[in-house]
């Protein structure tokens, strides 16, 4: 194993790291979503909260199957946080970096104007935002990268032009695309069965991590 694996395995869902810091953080993302929930129920429109939570679940299997890598290769996962941070849940995930992606979704959905057919330089208003934040969300992790936050360990995932094309693709941009196909759905019913689907994969695929005592 690399050691950027090792340093992130060693503390790995330890509750002695939290700090309390994770307190505030937490009460912010409550905050946000409590805002959202009442306004929801006064306007019936859901899809802030759909859009956070669908960013999350897919962030969640992200991380799930890059944890996978790790028990497979036995040698790192695509990327890993070796750093400090206040608990880290998975070898490239943190409490810090799943509250981000919990307030995500809706930032993206509130950049959104309420009319659906609405263009910016000829793009449909919801890709050109989707293009536009998958390329920020890429520029900051370039900066954790550069820092030494956020540990690449593999040719096809790194700095180079090949390399940013699959962490644009693979790393956010099907974040929104998933956002986008569960607003655009027609009825609550078909939006909370694609969101049940996002969920249950990754669930199901750390059950089975889990009874078999893979570490990750």
């Amino acid at each position: 194993m690399t050691e950027a694996t090792l340093q992130a395995l060693d503390g790995l869902r330890d509750l002695a790291m939290i700090k309390w810091y994770v307190i505030t953080l937490l009460a912010l993302v409550f905050y946000v979503y409590a805002r959202e929930i009442n306004e929801a129920r006064r306007t019936k429109n859901w899809d802030a909260v759909l859009a956070g939570l669908t960013i999350f679940g897919v962030d969640f299997f992200n991380e799930t199957w890059n944890g996978w890598i790790l028990h497979f290769t036995q040698r790192s996962a695509f990327w890993t946080t070796p750093g400090d941070t206040a608990l880290r849940t998975m070898v490239g995930w943190n409490i810090e970096i799943m509250f981000m992606f919990l307030l995500l979704g809706i930032v993206y959905y509130h950049t959104l104007s309420k009319n659906k057919k609405q263009k910016i330089l000829g793009v449909p208003e919801k890709w050109f935002w989707a293009i536009g934040y998958t390329i920020f969300c890429v520029f900051i992790e370039c900066v954790l990268n550069i820092g030494g936050h956020l540990v690449w360990e593999y040719p096809c995932w790194n700095l180079s032009f090949t390399g940013i094309w699959l962490i644009l693709l693979i790393g956010y941009f099907h974040f929104f695309c998933f956002a986008i196909l569960v607003i655009s759905l027609k009825t609550m019913k078909s939006k909370l069965i694609t969101l049940g689907i996002i969920y249950a994969v990754p669930i199901v695929m750390n059950i089975i991590a889990i009874s078999q005592g893979w570490r990750y």
